[in-house]
């Protein structure tokens, strides 16, 4: 049964802009894996996954094919690409991102998960330039561009715990309702062919990767130490409480970064996985840190501040969680990291619905385990998504505090901009819906070059070696990823 019946969509025609059509279909034959590798063909897409399980955040993953639109800014300059033609923007990017958001209005129906149709991709560090003003004197680029946004004609949402997928044809009545409707049961009839008829070309041959290959960091171990020595200095003079240095890896890679993706969510399960084609640029996460969520009309962030290794059994794992929890220098940044969560919280709630809902708890990764709390708000009413990304944004766990200064300083400390690193991945639903990330643990494919990047907080009294050792505890996941050979197969996964 098709949903909303022609009836229906006749009258959500007259109402809104864009109408899905879908349709629910068993998927216990499946997994995300099997279905994207059918459905992409190598072409811009997307895979948005959990690893929590079947729960409110790791309930569905989410696929999104054929891009109606394409969103790329870099710099002052922004290109919005559509069927009828290419689009140029001048100036700040987010009014770009507004008229893109602008030119959809979508239905929120009973039987839709809570995203079906919006615009995916992520949005860089350096965005934040169309929202404070920040010198300018990093020359080096990143490579990428400061932003990437794609509006799927066609999602996937596969159901764990229900064991359905539901193919979702996003249409646009105004070019004809009749024939919106009819092009929208045919275009899910052909995913549906090439879901139960498909082969997934996987497993085939193992990608070069990166094995013995040198890494080139943008900051040597001394330099880096010296940059958290300036950055104490700042500190101790009083324009900063925190700051968050970071360094690139770039390494040289021919491999595939999908088969990199599928090691990457063995080795690194966490609450926020992504393989996101752009074309040109390919980024393939691990986040374990939201940026912001908006649902129901409810807004949340959750701060991760504080950081160790894993043991090497559970005694060592338990002894190094009770040190994470009574380290005075880690409880007192993350205690100030949640202060800006609640602060930019205020800016988009209600008056006096801020809430600390988890505080200070250790939450355990592949590699390193840390100190995570949750902070929730009832949204103001009028208020959209980009709005609350805004008010957010950068988040203060990979900025500093103040978040203004402290980004005046990452400017001057940094050798190079961040690119993707730092900024946010996911989604702005057209129904309302927002959920993002904070792009850490990714690695972002360009050309013949892989690259990830990592921070550390520093404080008055961070030591410099200890830092820079943290950018090493938090890079080894994935350099392990792109260095492992992969003779696995797609029945393993």
């Amino acid at each position: 049964m098709y949903y909303p019946d022609e009836k229906t969509y006749l009258e959500l025609s007259r109402l809104y802009s864009t109408v899905p059509v879908s349709v629910e279909w068993p998927s216990d034959t499946e997994t995300p894996i099997t279905v994207y590798a059918k459905v992409s063909r190598g072409k811009k897409s997307f895979l948005l996954e959990s690893a929590e399980g079947a729960d409110t955040i790791g309930r569905y993953s989410i696929i999104g094919i054929d891009p109606e639109a394409l969103l790329t800014s870099r710099g002052n300059t922004t290109t919005i690409e559509k069927e009828g033609g290419v689009e140029l923007f001048s100036g700040n990017p987010l009014h770009a991102i507004e008229r893109l958001l602008e030119g959809y209005s979508s239905p929120v129906l009973d039987k839709m998960p809570r995203f079906y149709s919006g615009a995916v991709g992520y949005m860089g560090y350096d965005i934040v330039r169309g929202i404070e003003r920040l010198p300018d004197y990093s020359l080096e680029s990143a490579g990428a561009p400061d932003c990437m946004l794609m509006v799927p004609g066609i999602t996937i949402i596969i159901d764990h715990l229900k064991h359905t997928l539901r193919i979702v044809v996003n249409t646009s009545p105004g070019r004809g309702v009749s024939e919106e409707y009819a092009r929208a049961i045919a275009a899910i009839k052909e995913i549906l062919q090439r879901i139960n008829e498909g082969q997934a070309p996987l497993g085939l041959t193992p990608p070069t990767g990166a094995r013995g290959r040198a890494a080139r960091s943008s900051l040597s171990r001394t330099e880096f130490t010296d940059r958290v020595k300036k950055a104490r200095e700042y500190i101790m003079a009083g324009d900063i409480l925190q700051v968050v240095l970071s360094r690139r890896i770039d390494l040289d890679f021919k491999g595939n970064p999908f088969r990199v993706y599928r090691r990457l969510r063995r080795n690194n399960p966490s609450p926020y996985l992504y393989y996101i084609n752009m074309g040109d640029v390919v980024i393939a996460g691990s986040s374990p840190e939201m940026l912001v969520r908006v649902e129901d009309n409810s807004v949340e962030t959750r701060p991760i501040a504080g950081t160790r290794p894993r043991g090497s059994d559970r005694q060592e794992d338990m002894d190094l969680a009770a040190d994470l929890l009574d380290d005075i220098k880690e409880r007192a940044e993350h205690v100030m990291l949640v202060d800006l969560g609640r602060n930019d919280l205020g800016r988009v709630s209600r008056p006096g619905t801020v809430k600390v809902t988890q505080f200070m708890e250790v939450e355990r990764y592949s590699h390193v385990m840390h100190l995570v709390s949750s902070v929730k708000g009832d949204l103001q009413e009028g208020i959209k998504g980009l709005d609350v990304l805004k008010a957010c944004f950068p988040a203060g766990t990979v900025s500093g505090a103040p978040k203004v200064r402290a980004m005046e300083i990452i400017e001057e400390l940094e050798p190079s901009r961040r690119g993707p690193y730092a900024g946010a991945v996911g989604y702005i639903g057209f129904n309302g819906t927002l959920d993002t990330a904070i792009a850490i643990r990714t690695i972002v494919f360009q050309g013949n070059r892989a690259s990830v990047q990592v921070g550390a907080g520093i404080v008055a009294d961070s030591d410099p070696d200890r830092e820079f050792e943290e950018t090493e505890n938090k890079a080894l996941a994935l350099l392990r990823t792109l260095d492992e050979e992969d003779d696995s197969h797609a029945a393993n996964y």
